[in-house]
């Protein structure tokens, strides 16, 4: 998949690639909001290897939004891209599958100077309470929200998730190294589910200084080319 990238400020990395390839695993089918889009990778690999999957998204950033709809129009997804912020969303209508790669970095962190990384990386921007409020308005009864966050603050989540009666149901923890502390979680919530929450084997990012074979069978998986311009 070619993906278009603004020359300087966010863009993609392995978290949305680790993202993508564990939302594969639910084989998602339906109605798909990808929150926070970016420049769309998340959203536009799953449409891509899911062929009942009517695909939408929602960001606010400007210059995101032609990336997005630019990389959509290339590599031939039909999308549909919401211009706002997600917390203005109208809610008109519901959702089989909510997926994002939202802001996690908390507010004690030293903030980007840079406008795009900032919007695109504090959580500031998209308060868990608010965040997940939004989503449980926006999903149908029984369906699926499926993210990933800071594994620092995977206690926050779940109090927050329970608190709009969301339950997590998979969860899978991501580690630089096989002795390294937790720095991704992927997670797979339900509403309405009573599942007890499955936890899945860790990703381990390197071994060595190389990927792991697991990640290199994402990268190959996904299979993106990423290209730097303006627009």
């Amino acid at each position: 998949m070619l993906l278009y990238q603004p020359n300087s400020g966010y863009c993609y990395n392995s978290d949305s690639l680790f993202l993508y390839d564990f939302i594969n695993s639910f084989h998602p089918k339906g109605k798909v909001l990808d929150v926070g889009a970016g420049c769309g990778v998340v959203g536009l690999l799953v449409a891509r290897d899911n062929e009942k999957v009517e695909l939408e998204a929602v960001e606010k950033q400007e210059v995101f939004r032609h990336f997005s709809k630019t990389n959509a129009r290339v590599n031939k997804i039909a999308y549909r891209l919401h211009e706002c912020d997600f917390l203005d969303m109208q809610e008109v209508q519901k959702y089989d599958y909510i997926i994002s790669n939202p802001p996690f970095y908390p507010a004690g962190v030293q903030k980007s100077q840079n406008e795009i990384l900032f919007n695109a990386r504090y959580n500031v921007h998209l308060p868990l309470e608010k965040f997940f409020k939004k989503v449980s308005r926006l999903l149908r009864p029984h369906s699926h929200f499926i993210f990933c966050y800071d594994a620092s603050q995977f206690g926050n989540v779940c109090v927050e998730l329970e608190r709009v009666k969301m339950k997590i149901v998979d969860v899978q923890f991501v580690h630089p190294k096989i002795d390294r502390s937790a720095s991704l979680v992927m997670i797979h919530a339900r509403n309405g589910s009573k599942a007890m929450m499955k936890v899945w084997p860790p990703l381990i990012s390197f071994e060595g200084d190389n990927p792991s074979q697991k990640v290199q069978n994402i990268y190959k998986k996904a299979n993106t080319q990423s290209i730097k311009c303006q627009i």
